[in-house]
């Protein structure tokens, strides 16, 4: 291995080790405000939905009503309180009944 590899690989490591130890360092109590705690519970979701969203509007490059017409039946599933799984192959159903209109 080259030294520029390892020094790569000891980069990468370091820059992941920090955003899961500053939190750890910067919140050592239990004693956050409850709206904080409210937000931070939240942010898994927002970021999903960050990540989710651009590939509803580009799924299918002809039509972006097939992407959200996948996703509001996601929606509707989740909303449902189904299992993840279920709402996946909800939404697969409904678009695949979509494709036969």
């Amino acid at each position: 291995m080259s030294d520029q590899l390892i020094w790569v690989i000891i980069g990468m490591g370091i820059v992941t080790y920090i955003p899961r130890m500053l939190p750890l360092v910067l919140f050592h109590t239990n004693n956050l405000h409850p709206r904080i705690q409210g937000i931070l519970k939240n942010v898994p979701f927002a970021i999903l939905g960050a990540l989710i969203f651009p590939g509803v509007l580009t799924i299918n490059p002809d039509s972006y009503l097939y992407g959200l017409i996948g996703a509001a039946a996601a929606f509707i599933a989740a909303w449902l309180n189904l299992n993840v799984i279920l709402v996946v192959l909800t939404s697969i159903l409904v678009l695949y009944g979509y494709t036969f209109l």
